[in-house]
């Protein structure tokens, strides 16, 4: 009789785990969170009595990310075009006769979801081409992957004894987090120069993501480079100051893992957190370093969030731009 009972006994507690794991597998997955913001960028051409060209990102759609309502107004024709890894551009052009200055208005809706991925093998995973594995393993001007930065980045994951490339991208990540501080106080900070960061430890969100990224290729572990804008958190609208930008990299039956190390840096109880997500509050303007938005372009843009000009085929420095944006 006892024998009976236990054996009925764990018959139920079966029942109800088996009971359980179908009511939890029926369970709808937690939605990602979003946020949905009317965004508008302004720029001023200069007026000048030779030709100008003026080229402005264009943020561009993703799985995390819907523009939408997008409207230009400017004072000169212009055109959108697309370039390297798919960013969007728009391109003012003011003749030599015209001689106009004026205001260039961009306005959008961004609905920015919340990135999260997993960082185990995904079923169904389809892996990137050779083409493209090859692209971003490749060195930027100011990210070379030269005998240094491979026996620093060797030492990392040597330390933590990181043997797969998860175990080593974590590794480089926390190594960043703790050894780099965000400070923006003096010069040399702010170009995603891995040599400055590297020796002074100090910087933006692009020092930060410098080393990451080119630790990251210097171990062969596909990494790149994304920019836009940071949405404050405090303020339903109001007036951005600046850019941030974040990374992300890429493991076999896994995919493209979202990474923001100057975030977990000054957030230390989100640095799990930023190692496989990015959150809703950024609206993402372009990818990669070194562009070139026409052909003839004398030297590449190091990353490309603020306008551009050219006079004459000659570079013009110091264009305004306000960004801005209101909470829906």
């Amino acid at each position: 009789m006892q024998l009976f009972r236990v054996a009925r006994h764990t018959i139920s507690v079966l029942t109800f785990c088996c009971l359980l794991s179908s009511l939890l597998a029926l369970r709808p997955a937690v939605a990602p969170r979003e946020r949905t913001v009317v965004f508008t960028y302004k720029a001023l051409i200069p007026s000048k009595q030779v030709p100008t060209d003026l080229w402005l990102p264009i943020p561009h759609d993703s799985p995390f990310q819907r523009i939408t309502d997008l409207t230009i107004s400017s004072p000169a024709p212009y055109r959108i075009d697309t370039g390297a890894y798919g960013n969007r551009m728009l391109h003012v052009r003011v003749s030599a006769k015209a001689d106009t200055g004026g205001m260039v208005t961009v306005r959008f809706t961004a609905r920015r979801l919340e990135h999260s991925q997993p960082t185990t093998p995904q079923p169904g995973h389809q892996p990137i081409s050779n083409a493209e594995r090859r692209q971003w393993l490749q060195p930027d001007r100011l990210v070379p992957i030269d005998g240094k930065v491979k026996q620093w980045a060797n030492e990392v994951v040597t330390k933590a004894n990181a043997r797969t490339d998860l175990a080593k991208a974590r590794a480089i990540y926390n190594h960043v987090i703790s050894t780099v501080h965000y400070d923006k106080s003096g010069t040399g900070w702010g170009r995603g120069d891995i040599y400055y960061a590297c020796d002074a430890r100090r910087g933006n969100c692009t020092d930060f993501h410098a080393i990451f990224i080119g630790y990251c290729r210097a171990v062969n572990i596909p990494a790149r480079f994304a920019i836009g804008v940071s949405l404050p958190t405090d303020r339903p609208e109001g007036q951005i100051s600046g850019y941030h930008c974040w990374a992300e990299c890429y493991l076999n039956g896994v995919g493209w893992v979202p990474i923001d190390a100057s975030e977990a840096a000054k957030n230390p109880a989100k640095r799990d957190y930023f190692f496989g997500t990015h959150d809703e509050n950024r609206i993402e303007f372009s990818v990669g370093r070194d562009l070139r938005l026409y052909a003839g372009q004398a030297e590449p843009l190091n990353f490309f969030v603020y306008p551009y000009a050219e006079v004459a085929g000659q570079p013009l420095a110091g264009v305004q731009s306000v960004f801005t944006y209101r909470q829906l």
